[in-house]
């Protein structure tokens, strides 16, 4: 094993045997444990051999399993920007016998691995590690929500194409015996198509943009599924005006979401089916009532599911020629663990459904959850009381501390070059640039406001502190985020400075906001002084500190839930009183 090998904390758990809370515990009361040799801030990286040097040191001594060792040596092989092409190589060696990364010992090791539990076995472990390592950046579909997605469309061995197929988890669970996919990311794409062949697919997957440039023009397919990306302001509004997919209308600037809808409905056969993993505000932004309506009048769209808060799953169907429309959609606030059974209820007794009429009114509002008489209150009622239940709301155990430490202050650790803070630029023009908004900050959400390109922008990366005028901070992670107006970023030197600790600092702190200015002036704030480990521990207890007001706050939603159809369940005679 190279001497330069990393580990996560997530790998250092699978291997030891823990769970990575215990790593944590380890880092934070041993001050020999390894310090980190890479990574960031929220996701460090640590020397292979350090860390089992100190765990046999300990009376923990671990042996790699071959499929870590492999992982470890191909990790070793360059930085993590490449791995996932490395990673591709590693398997067009196992699908194609090509010649793979140059380096003998990985191959070895991968020769015999592919020999003992087979090459797409020996693959798809590699594949876990990739997903695990780079967690915070890939999205990939739930497995319960792909099986889901196969069940309802009787996708199992049909004709499948996923036109957004990211490394291929929707064709893998449907079993497709022809795969057709195609991916905006070439190294995503080489991985899914090399996932797929390993498994005795007839596969096809294509790296470009498939809005912009469909690699399956004019070709149907048996079933079409979809996890599509959300909230795509620049997906090629203005290049695709008049374009022949857009039977139901142009979608809007803001709609990418039904675009990618409508490219599914015009690559599935007449009959076939369709499911489209969806926001749940697409159901009823005003922007996108006028599809939604052709939609309904043509019998294209059958159903809006909610899997789950902010998730809707559509069911739709490419009506046949001379077809009549249906009269009725089910529109049903409902979970994954039950959707599939309210959809078959609704395929025997189609009259159970929201009659298309009714729902053809100024708004077109498909939004599953509030609807009036739409779902069974008592039923909702009681999987809201479950979910209440199961929150767990448990703050963080704290102890009182002897004396008070030294402090010092953000300016004196700017000076000392532990931090640097820039701020966003006070002012945006209208575009399609995602931005970051204080309110995102406030709620730790996904950025919703837009903008127009800007020099002077200002981005925030993997372990950025990002702090806003209201005094809402969050430790940002994944993908670069531009910030908006009002809002700062605070990024920490880790080997000085513990990005949790400074935030739990900031949002301490009693900010004057003052009306002739958008910034926050923090560089007075009083800091205290402690070693990097302590830090780490007091950044540990403000992070739980920060999940027990989320947890308060998603249990007041659902909490007023309760309330609301506690009321209706009752008034309906759907629930009633209970004994004792």
């Amino acid at each position: 094993m190279a001497d330069d090998a990393a580990v996560s904390a997530a790998d250092i758990a699978r291997l030891a045997g823990v769970r990575r809370a215990a790593v944590s515990n380890w880092r934070r009361r041993h001050d020999d444990f390894p310090k980190p040799v890479g990574g960031t801030a929220s996701s460090p990286l640590f020397s292979l051999p350090e860390v089992q040097a100190w765990l046999r040191g300990r009376g923990r001594p671990f042996e790699l399993a071959p499929i870590d060792e492999a992982w470890q040596r191909l990790r070793a092989l360059g930085d993590d920007l490449d791995l996932g092409a490395r990673l591709a190589a590693v398997g067009e060696y196992l699908a194609d016998d090509a010649e793979g990364p140059d380096d003998a010992e990985l191959l070895a090791l991968i020769s015999q691995l592919a020999s003992s539990e087979g090459a797409a076995e020996t693959f798809e472990q590699l594949c876990d590690r990739f997903f695990e390592a780079h967690a915070r950046r890939l999205s990939t579909t739930p497995t319960a929500y792909a099986d889901l997605m196969v069940r309802l469309t009787g996708a199992k061995g049909a004709t499948v194409l996923d036109p957004a197929c990211g490394f291929g988890s929707l064709l893998l669970a449907a079993a497709a015996t022809r795969a057709r996919g195609q991916d905006v990311d070439p190294d995503t794409a080489r991985i899914a198509g090399i996932r797929l062949r390993l498994h005795g697919a007839d596969t096809e997957v294509h790296a470009a943009d498939a809005l912009r440039a469909d690699a399956f023009a004019d070709r149907l397919a048996d079933v079409v599924l979809c996890d599509p990306p959300f909230n795509e302001r620049g997906w090629g509004h203005e290049e695709l005006v008049g374009d022949a997919r857009w039977e139901y209308g142009l979608p809007p600037r803001g709609e990418s979401e039904l675009a990618w809808v409508q490219h599914c409905l015009a690559h599935v056969k007449p009959g076939g089916a369709v499911a489209v993993l969806m926001p749940g505000a697409a159901a009823g932004r005003r922007s996108g009532k006028r599809i939604r309506a052709n939609l309904l009048r043509a019998g294209a769209l059958r159903a809006v599911c909610t899997l789950a808060a902010g998730t809707d799953l559509w069911l739709l169907t490419r009506p046949e020629p001379e077809q009549r429309a249906p009269a009725t959609v089910l529109i049903a606030d409902t979970t994954a663990e039950n959707v599939e059974q309210v959809w078959l209820d609704f395929l025997a007794d189609p009259d159970t459904g929201e009659r298309i009429i009714d729902v053809l009114d100024d708004d077109v509002d498909l939004t599953p959850s509030g609807r009036p008489g739409e779902s069974d209150s008592g039923e909702a009622f009681l999987a809201a009381q479950r979910l209440f239940g199961q929150i767990g709301i448990e703050l963080p155990k704290l102890e009182p501390a002897s004396g008070e430490p030294a402090h010092t202050t953000v300016g004196e650790l700017v000076k000392a070059g532990a931090l640097r803070i820039t701020h966003a630029p006070p002012r945006t023009a209208d575009g399609d640039e995602a931005v970051l908004t204080t309110d995102d900050v406030l709620i730790g959400g996904p950025p919703t406001g837009h903008a127009a390109p800007d020099p002077a922008a200002v981005f925030a990366h993997e372990g950025d502190v990002v702090a806003s005028v209201t005094g809402a901070v969050i430790v940002h992670s994944g993908a670069p985020v531009r910030l908006g107006p009002a809002l700062s970023r605070y990024r920490v030197d880790p080997e000085l400075l513990d990005a949790q600790f400074l935030a739990g600092c900031l949002r301490a702190a009693d900010f004057p906001v003052h009306s002739a200015s958008t910034r926050i002036d923090a560089r007075r704030l009083k800091v205290p002084r402690h070693p990097l480990e302590t830090q780490r521990a007091y950044g540990v207890a403000f992070r739980a500190l920060a999940d027990f007001d989320r947890a308060l706050r998603q249990t007041a939603e659902i909490g007023r839930d309760l309330v609301r159809l506690g009321f209706a369940a009752l008034a309906e005679g759907r629930l009633k009183p209970g004994g004792g």
